[in-house]
């Protein structure tokens, strides 16, 4: 064998390292903190809590359980028709003619029962078919002639207004619509839509059970169904979403449909309650509508936003417009108040997205 030939090192009997990988912060797992912070109800969820404490201070009956009552009630009738307003405001729309929408739903109710002399299940059953149609017209007039909902819809809250007032003048010579509590199946339509339940001493309105209800099967409607896919996607961008095949039509209908089967149920409740209706009532609150719906993290941009938001904003409309109450303060003030809340809560909004989406 010659001498320069050498021989051939032996093979290793292990595989070599694989190189160092480098973590990738955009795949990284996000923190608890982090993820938190990405709720779109946790600025409306801190608000909330520095309200409660504020005016468990200044106002010693706003401890009381009754108070709580009392609060709980009024955020519940807010809050039920601040949900189908979120959902569409998630959407991307507005509904500027929610509010008056509640009282066309009650006096269809009212007058239809008492001029035919019929059951008043017969005036319930046609006023959520004339809110449903109110609300596809909304939504069918915005696919059709592509105007912003915002002009849509204050047309439709002016013509709703005239007829409200018009209508009620004509069928019953006042402003008002004629009592109805004497009539056939007002006790049951009032144990379903308007009855009480106590624990303990207290008494509350059956309303805020619904709330809770209506809350919960609109926060399943958006996380676990294929619907709510396409509400975030027909709010972030309308051109996408109807690219990759989402019914954009259908979508936004149903949504105005929606906000117009709450203005039923609102309106049902108001008029068991009082027997009557006042035919200028409603205005003024779809600007409350919506700004439970913001305080509760929706964007007015559409495509972000949640079910349980507009719960905790409507539950601190409630406890303001108590608070003020229980605090004996003028209650001029309490607009005043909302709007501070309203910015306040937007603020912390703007801030919780920021330190969401900071990597």
């Amino acid at each position: 064998m010659s001498m320069s030939q050498t021989t051939a090192p032996a093979a290793s009997s292990s595989p070599p390292a694989p190189p160092a990988t480098q973590k990738d912060g955009r795949t990284s797992q996000r923190s608890l903190g982090r993820r938190l912070l990405a709720r779109p109800e946790v600025g409306a969820l801190i608000a909330a809590i520095g309200v409660y404490l504020f005016f468990f201070a200044v106002a010693p009956s706003f401890r009381e359980t009754s108070a709580l009552a009392t609060v709980l009630y009024q955020a519940s009738v807010m809050g039920i028709m601040a949900l189908p307003v979120a959902l569409l405001m998630i959407g991307g729309e507005f509904d500027l003619s929610a509010g008056v929408a509640v009282t066309t739903s009650a006096l269809t109710a009212a007058i239809l029962s008492f001029q035919l002399s019929m059951n008043v299940w017969t005036g319930v059953i046609v006023a959520l078919v004339v809110s449903l149609a109110v609300g596809a017209f909304n939504g069918w007039l915005l696919i059709k002639t592509g105007l912003p909902s915002f002009l849509v819809t204050l047309g439709s809250f002016l013509i709703l207004q005239g007829a409200n007032l018009a209508v009620t003048k004509i069928f019953t010579g006042n402003v008002a619509s004629d009592s109805i509590s004497d009539m056939d199946g007002f006790d049951q339509a009032k144990s379903v839509f308007a009855s009480e339940f106590s624990i303990g001493d207290v008494n509350f309105k059956i309303t805020i059970v619904y709330w809770l209800v209506f809350a919960a099967i609109a926060t399943w409607i958006l996380l676990r169904t294929k619907f709510g896919n396409w509400i975030f996607a027909v709010g972030g961008s309308q051109d996408s979403a109807r690219a990759v095949g989402v019914p954009v039509k259908f979508t936004k209908i149903a949504l105005f449909m929606g906000v117009g089967a709450g203005a039923w149920f609102v309106g049902m409740h108001l008029l068991f309650s009082f027997n009557t209706v006042q035919s200028g009532e409603g205005v003024g609150n779809e600007f409350l509508y919506i700004i439970a719906a913001v305080i509760g993290g929706c964007l007015l941009t559409g495509g972000y936003g949640s079910a349980v938001g507009p719960v905790i904003g409507a539950f601190i409309f409630g406890m303001v417009s108590q608070g003020i109450v229980y605090a004996n303060w003028n209650p001029d003030w309490f607009k005043a108040f909302l709007g501070v809340m309203l910015l306040v809560a937007a603020l912390v909004n703007l801030w919780v997205r920021r330190q969401a989406t900071r990597r």
